[in-house]
């Protein structure tokens, strides 16, 4: 396991991961493109007829209206996956 960490660490022996905070060494724009704002990660989903969403994932609204059974009560929303709040 430790043999499998120290292949993938970076630079001073860290472990990087996604997301990850940017170290004080990284220039200032570096650490912007590493960061997004979370309330603006939104997905389009499909509020099935039954309360829950679709259990899948769509590329476009188009491909989750598509998908979507309209007529049988089923809409599609757009769903910020991170705090579980509709926008």
């Amino acid at each position: 396991m430790m043999r499998d960490r120290a292949a993938h660490a970076g630079a001073g022996g860290h472990v990087s991961r996604p997301g990850a905070a940017a170290s004080a060494g990284e220039p200032a724009s570096q650490m912007a493109e590493h960061w997004s704002d979370p309330r603006e990660e939104i997905e389009i989903s499909v509020l099935m007829a039954n309360g829950r969403l679709a259990p899948r994932r769509f590329a476009s609204r188009a491909e989750a209206h598509a998908w979507a059974h309209e007529d049988e009560g089923e809409r599609v929303v757009e769903v910020n996956a991170i705090c579980d709040c509709d926008s």
